[in-house]
């Protein structure tokens, strides 16, 4: 279907897209801080650990009892990709906290990713629900590579 040209669409298109509320990225640029601790509270994984005895305290080492877990969560499988976003969130927030130069960036589309002090991006996300799908990668082990560099 072959559609004119209409002038005055372009300019209402443009006029009313700096109206639109700020996408997430700008919220990441503007409170950082704010965006790390919405990020970093993971409220399905902090219960699920709770459950099984294990208090997350936002330390490398938690990640390692993470993985210790045996994976209950697993026999729900509507509950598997929420709490592999939130073990995603968790495995990017204790990167970003203990781990130099590391920052909370998002990309267009929307997926928050930690981005190291090299440059190299972690999608946090997607490791941690390969984790709670698969068991692997390990969280510590993501981890670990994500301190190296």
């Amino acid at each position: 279907m072959n559609i004119p040209f209409i002038p005055f669409l372009d300019r209402w298109r443009k006029r009313h897209a700096a109206e639109q509320e700020p996408g997430l990225a700008a919220v990441f640029e503007d409170d950082p801080q704010g965006v790390a601790e919405l990020l970093s509270e993971c409220e399905l994984l902090r219960s699920q650990a709770a459950d099984a005895g294990l208090e997350l305290d936002d330390t490398p080492a938690s990640l390692s009892a993470l993985d210790q877990l045996l994976p209950r969560w697993r026999d729900d499988p509507e509950l598997l990709p929420w709490l592999g976003n939130d073990a995603g969130l968790y495995l990017g927030s204790v990167v970003v906290r203990t781990v130099p130069g590391a920052t909370w960036h998002v990309w267009p589309g929307g997926s928050p990713v930690v981005r190291l002090a090299s440059g190299r991006e972690i999608q946090v996300v997607e490791a941690g629900l390969d984790w709670a799908v698969q068991g692997a990668p390990e969280l510590s082990q993501v981890y670990a590579e994500a301190s190296e560099t």
